[in-house]
Order: structure tokens, then sequence, then C-alpha cells
């Protein structure tokens, strides 16, 4: 293998789904001078290129666009503002300042001047989620459906198991009915969907049967997928079919932050980030579904423009050096706050917008009471709450002043009564 070729840009944008591609837009409309986009995929855009449904595109071209279509659009507004889009170019390590990937011409290593890291999130495969029985034929998770039915124009089953209610599970759900496809039932360990409402009544809408309080316990076929037998507290239950579909219980692809020592928040699963999108290196930094899983693609969209702004900024004049920081402590229930990073001088005391101008939790559990921010004992926020698993809360930290002797911040939900 010849050495390296080596590239110096400004900006190294890593991930070309709709946050790296926003950010890395942003930074050109900015004026920063060299950015370019790596991607390992053959062609840009992350999940959103494989919905052949609706709706994308209203935050951020104001119509209703395919997903297909949505990120095209992207990823044209990229090359107009001259972002240098590289794909089939897989990231080996981040290191020292140094971003080594692999293409078909061979390996080339950059020394960009800061680094965004876009790498998006994973599904939870089968055997993460510890499913038995056999391997036959039929099992996919959402992204393998779409791939197959929006770019391939083929249907691996036609009546399949969908596991999991997220918004994601009622995108699979279309993708479904697009290829011809009947889910036969839904399987959801809680008492309601994850998704919100209105989206989690699209199975009782078309008919499709869900399974409440249940897990999935074995699968079995020969040769293909034939049975599912499902578990809940009145028993287990076989269900015909031909396929299952995993949806959901995402996890940040974050093995490059790993490589590159960045600690990673045991709640999230991704990098620790402070409120401009910063990693604990000060030159890399991170956006996107890397940094919480899960979010929509119009969000990651507008929050990695924000994040470009930092960056942005950071090049011209240099963002503010981290002060000493305050350890944020979540109570049950709580699954991840972040930004992790916070100020002890007070979030909204800097004279720069936050690109994170929220604090942004997800529960674990289904909650009811008041969510309440406390230092040292002092409320310095609170809110009636009740909500689920994977649904966004937003704590609005402009106003926050977080007492200069406080040892450390509290979130906690202080339950009213059962939910």
């Amino acid at each position: 293998m010849s050495a390296a070729e080596t590239m110096a840009p400004d900006v190294l944008v890593v991930g070309g789904g709709p946050a790296g591609l926003s950010a890395a837009t942003t930074l050109r409309e900015l004026g920063v001078g060299r950015v370019v986009l790596l991607e390992r995929d053959t062609v840009v855009g992350g999940i959103p290129r494989h919905c052949g449904h609706s709706p994308f595109g209203m935050r951020e071209f104001r119509r209703i666009l395919s997903g297909t279509r949505y990120a095209a659009r992207l990823e044209a507004r990229a090359k107009d503002r001259g972002v240098e889009i590289l794909t089939r170019h897989s990231v080996l390590s981040v290191q020292d300042g140094a971003v080594k990937a692999v293409s078909p011409d061979g390996p080339i290593e950059f020394r960009p001047r800061r680094i965004l890291l876009a790498t998006g999130t994973r599904e939870a495969s089968r055997a993460a989620r510890l499913v038995s029985g056999e391997r036959p034929l039929g099992i996919l998770n959402t992204a393998a459906l779409q791939a197959y039915v929006h770019l391939e124009k083929l249907a691996p089953f036609r009546r399949p198991v969908i596991v999991g209610t997220e918004l994601v599970a009622m995108s699979a759900i279309l993708t479904c009915l697009s290829g011809g496809i009947r889910p036969a039932a839904m399987i959801e360990p809680n008492a309601r969907p994850t998704a919100r409402f209105p989206f989690g009544l699209l199975p009782r809408l078309l008919g499709i049967p869900v399974h409440y309080r249940s897990e999935i316990g074995t699968i079995s076929g020969k040769g293909r997928v034939q049975e599912v037998v499902v578990r809940s507290e009145a028993g287990d239950r076989s269900i015909g079919c031909d396929g299952v579909l995993f949806t959901g219980a995402f996890t940040p692809e974050s093995a490059l932050a790993r490589l590159a020592g960045l600690p990673i928040d045991a709640g999230s699963g991704g990098p620790v980030v402070d409120a401009f999108g910063r990693t604990r290196d000060g030159a890399i930094f991170a956006a996107g579904n890397l940094l919480r899983p899960v979010e929509t693609a119009g969000w990651c969209w507008a929050e990695a423009r924000r994040i470009a702004g930092s960056i942005a900024h950071d090049l011209e004049s240099g963002l503010p050096a981290r002060q000493a920081t305050i350890p944020l402590r979540i109570g049950a229930g709580i699954k991840l706050v972040l930004p992790q990073e916070i100020d002890r001088r007070g979030i909204g005391h800097a004279d720069l917008p936050r690109a994170l101008p929220e604090l942004q939790l997800r529960l674990s559990e289904r909650l009811r009471g008041t969510l309440i921010l406390s230092a040292s004992g002092a409320v310095l926020w609170s809110r009636a709450i009740a909500s689920g698993p994977e649904r966004r809360i937003l704590i609005p930290t402009a106003r926050l002043a977080i007492p200069p002797a406080a040892a450390e911040l509290t979130l906690q939900v202080v339950q009213s009564k059962a939910p």
C-alpha cells in the first residue's frame, strides 16, 4: 500500500446524513474556506434516502417531500455551496488531529483545523436483543427493509411481525404498505405505543393488531420465518408470519469517537459535549444522532446548523475556554441528558448563542409528576410532566443562573402518582 495522500481542509465532516450535510452547507455559507464531507456509502443522505414516504423537508425547504427527494435536495444544496463530498470513504481512525480513511483509490489522511463527527445511529440487532430461536430468512431491521423496498424494489416478506412501536416503527409500516407488505402484528413491551400522539394511532387505523406488555420469545421456521412466539403476562401465543422486523432500540455510531479517546456518556451512548457541541477534544465537535438515539431528520438538520455556527466562530475568533464544569446528577427514570458539560458560570450567561440552547432529556420509563432541576437544594426550574420513553423533553437554559457555590446540579422527577 502506497503512502497516504494528505489533505488539509478547514473542516472535515464525517458522515453524510442530514446533520453532516446541514453542517457542511452552513459552514460554507458562513465563509469557511474548505469543507470536506466523508461518507462511507456510495450516496449521501443517511436514513432519509431510504424512505420513499413523506413527510420530510418542511423545516428545511418549506414543502413536504419524500425522504428520497429530501436527501437529494440536501446533497444538491451542499454541492451548490461548494462542499467537497467524498463518498466511499471509510474513516479508520481519528487521533492527534489526523483522520485516516480509505477509499477505492487507496488510503488518505486528513489534517483539518476542526473535525465534526456526524456518524449517526443504528438499530439494535436481534443478537443485541437476546432473542432466541432458529435463524431462518426474513429477519431484518428497518434500514434493511427500506433498502429492499425503496432502493432494490423488492419485498423481503409479505406478513412480518414488527417489534417495537417507536416513530421508526410507524415509518416501517408505511414502507411495508408501499411495497405491498401487510404486517401481521406489532409487539410492544410497554402498555402503550412509544411514538407520540397521533403517530401511535397508525396501527389501529390500519387494522394491525398490537400486543402490548409483550415481548418476542422465539423465532422458528425452516428456510424462512414461519412463526414467532410472543410472551406476555397472559401467557405465550404463536403468530404465523413470514418475517420479523426489529425496529428502534437505537444506539449512536460512536466507534470513531471511542477510538479518538473521547469520553462517552453512559446514558446517551454518544460523546460528552458542551453547549457548543464541542467534545473534550476542543478541535472535535459532534452533531446529529451521534449525540443521542434518536431524533428526526429535521431536528438534526437544525441542530447541526447551530453547531456549524459554533465551529465557524471557533475558527474565526475562538470559542470561550471551558470553565470549571459542574456535575449533573440525574434521578431514577431519566435515561439521558445533554449537553453533559454544564458551565459553572451558568448556561444562560455566555456572550455567544449556544448550539444546544436547552437541556435535552429522555426518560427510560413512563413518569408523571414534577420535573425539577435544582442546585444544592435550590430549585432552578420545574415543570409538571406526563411523558414516556424516547419523548423529547427540553429545559430552556437562557435564564438559568447556577449559584457560584453549588456543588452539583440535580435533575429528577418527583412523581405525583402512578402513571
